[in-house]
């Protein structure tokens, strides 16, 4: 009996363990200053987009004033706002990259 009981523990703790990770969309925010084909180099680079998915997500960008890249776990959302920031600030532009929750 006493072996049922852990074995039914050790099932429900393991049940409430399961939860999935929160994920994070990653959005780029429109300027006055960052060139449409810089954020397209971006998303292709860092967001592994295609030339017309970059496209398609600068123009969301440019005309609603966000765009958002992808949604990720804490950790890749973090890495990826991390690398579009170093990105642009070597080359000297203001581009804002966040993460928000889902």
């Amino acid at each position: 009996m006493a072996e049922t009981r852990n074995q039914y523990e050790i099932e429900t703790v393991a049940d409430e363990e399961l939860d999935e990770p929160k994920r994070y969309k990653v959005l780029l925010h429109n300027d006055d200053y960052t060139t449409m084909d810089f954020v397209v180099l971006v998303l292709k680079k860092v967001f592994n987009k295609t030339e017309t998915e970059a496209t398609q997500i600068m123009m969301k960008v440019h005309k609603d004033g966000v765009g958002v890249c992808g949604v990720y776990t804490a950790e890749v959302a973090e890495t990826k706002v991390h690398l579009v920031r170093n990105m642009a600030k070597k080359q000297g532009y203001p581009l804002k990259c966040t993460m928000e929750e889902v």
